[in-house]
């Protein structure tokens, strides 16, 4: 069932959707011409759309201002970090990195030494079928929290869940045994409208506490400032096809957690 989950919504993502078009115009090319040109032409307008850097910001930005970080940030009685934000010290790496996520556990870290909360509770296990580390995201974020001088008698690794519901059951978990009530969540700012409204489906007091923009002020939607920044704009882009699908995957997630009351 996990491994649907990861292999399904890949037919809706902007590029398997194209591909799959394509095979299908491929197939009709002969036998049904107009079918097939009707079919090609729906997966080119698929990828310009989703390659499109003011389409992708403005549908990035749809999730990632929905919260902001609170200024000053409140104290709690702990910090919450979900996975995805590491990579694990595979050969030639001497170490784990960070991936583009990476500012969860970096801000969480630097939370914790402004005394925000005493405890950080980092929570991530890693999908074995990949192949690699058998080090857990949560025991990757470990080495990266007590290199920032955070105790490690201070860090609760929560090492199974696969998924942001199985991140915030296992956290549920943790909590009620350390006696915790008050929490601030941790994660990308793209991924924290779906997180909130999966660890309030629990009953979890959470203060979001979002990082890792990609968007970051209104002019950076339609482009740069100078004309040529905004004829740029209107190009196709790979990185504007990575953000369309990083959004779109927040919104699938949601639609299919709410319909599993999870959200």
């Amino acid at each position: 069932m996990f491994f649907l989950s990861k292999l399904l919504p890949l037919f809706v993502y902007p590029v398997g959707l194209s591909s799959l078009l394509m095979m299908l115009g491929l197939v009709w090319l002969w036998r049904h011409p107009r079918r097939a040109s009707g079919a090609i032409a729906l997966a080119l307008f698929i990828l310009f759309f989703s390659s499109n850097p003011i389409v992708s910001n403005k549908l990035l930005s749809s999730l990632e201002w929905r919260y902001f970080p609170p200024d000053p940030v409140p104290t709690a009685d702990a910090i919450v970090v979900l996975g995805g934000a590491t990579v694990p010290a595979i050969a030639p790496r001497p170490w784990v990195e960070v991936s583009e996520a990476g500012d969860r556990i970096l801000y969480a870290a630097r939370l914790y030494n402004q005394g925000r909360a005493p405890k950080l509770i980092l929570s991530g296990g890693r999908v074995q079928w990949r192949g690699g580390s058998d080090e857990s995201e949560a025991d990757d974020m470990k080495a990266f929290a007590m290199a920032m001088n955070v105790p490690e008698a201070d860090i609760i690794l929560e090492e199974t869940s696969l998924n942001t519901r199985q991140n915030a059951v296992n956290v549920k978990k943790i909590l009620a045994a350390q006696s915790i009530d008050s929490v601030l969540l941790v994660t990308s700012a793209v991924h924290m409208p779906r997180s909130v409204a999966i660890f309030q489906k629990l009953d979890i007091d959470v203060i979001p506490a979002p990082t890792d923009y990609l968007v970051t002020t209104p002019s950076d939607e339609s482009g740069e400032i100078t004309i040529e920044g905004r004829i740029l704009s209107l190009l196709p882009r790979a990185e504007a096809t990575g953000r369309f699908t990083r959004a779109m995957k927040e919104y699938v997630g949601f639609v299919i957690y709410r319909l599993r009351g999870w959200a």
